[in-house]
C-alpha cells in the first residue's frame, strides 16, 4: 500500500512531459512562422518574375 501511495506522490515524470509539450509548442510556432515566410518570400519572388518578363 505504501508503494501505491508514494507511485501517486511521485511528480517527477510530470516535469519531463511539461518540457515535452513546451518543446512541441515551440516547434509548431516556428514550423508556422517559416512556412508563412516561406509563402510570403515565394509570392515576391514570383512577382519579381513576372515583372522582369512583362519589363523586357
Amino acid at each position: 500500500m505504501q508503494k501505491l501511495a508514494r507511485f501517486f506522490k511521485d511528480e517527477s515524470g510530470a516535469t519531463a512531459i511539461e518540457y515535452g509539450l513546451i518543446a512541441a509548442l515551440i516547434a509548431v510556432a516556428i514550423i508556422t512562422a517559416v512556412t508563412s515566410l516561406g509563402n510570403n518570400a515565394g509570392a515576391t519572388f514570383n512577382d519579381i518574375a513576372n515583372n522582369m518578363v512583362s519589363a523586357s
